[in-house]
Formats: C-alpha cells, structure tokens, sequence
C-alpha cells in the first residue's frame, strides 16, 4: 500500500468523501492511518498534549517534533502538518523557510496554514516553489 499523495487527494475532490482526522503522536497515527485518508498534524497540540491556554506559544520545532512521528507511523494517509502562529505571517520568504523546513525534517506532504485573503499572495508563492498548502479558512 502506497502513501496518498497531493494529486490523489486532488483527484477525488468532489467525487467521494476524504476522511481526514487529527493525530499529533505515533501511537495515535498508527491506529488512524488504515481508516484516513489525510492525518493532521494541527498545531492544536499545544492545548492538548501540552495543555497550554491557546495555540500561540507552540513552535515550528514543536510542529516538527509531533510532524515526524506521525510521518513515522503512517504508511498510507497523506500527512499534513501545520504552520503555527507567527511562523509564516511576516513576509512570503519566511513562510517559505519554515514550511521548507518542516516538509524537510518531517518528511510530511504538505503544510497547512490560516488563510484568510490576505494570504493568497504566500499560498501562491508557496505552491509556485513546490509546497503543498492544505487552506483554512
């Protein structure tokens, strides 16, 4: 069994239900990768792995940490990783950096990001140099 990739996900859009659930461990991955399609790594675990008050204090090293785990404990769900706060906002470059980073060390298949309209210029830019971009919006 293959890893679904971006373009197989794309491929179904509109046509049949694509099961994504959330998973920040590699216990947790392990047992929903036969029933997803896409495993989340949201940056959500901040609240609830390390019971923080919000999301805003997690890092991109965070992100990496919890990304690379799921990775590890999936074989067939595409796997996307969030950008935290602050991490992309500043400018297109930045956000290049960090998701480049995170894709690298990680070995996940995309990034996801807030976007409202403001960052359709960084998604654009983003995806013009190869990233993946899963939008919330």
């Amino acid at each position: 069994m293959s890893r679904n990739s971006v373009i197989d996900i794309k491929n179904r859009k509109g046509k049949e239900p694509i099961v994504c659930l959330t998973a920040y461990t590699h216990p947790i991955a392990k047992i929903l990768d036969e029933h997803c399609d896409v495993l989340l790594v949201g940056d959500s675990l901040g609240m609830v792995i390390y019971g923080m008050d919000n999301t805003l204090p997690v890092s991109h090293q965070m992100m990496i940490n919890h990304g690379a785990a799921v990775v590890n404990a999936s074989k067939q769900s595409l796997v996307v990783v969030d950008l935290p706060f602050g991490s992309y906002e500043g400018s297109k470059e930045k956000a290049f950096s960090v998701a480049a980073k995170i894709i690298s060390r990680t070995g996940c298949d995309a990034v996801k990001l807030e976007s409202p309209s403001n960052m359709a210029p960084t998604v654009k830019f983003l995806t013009e140099r190869g990233i993946p971009v899963m939008g919330h919006v």
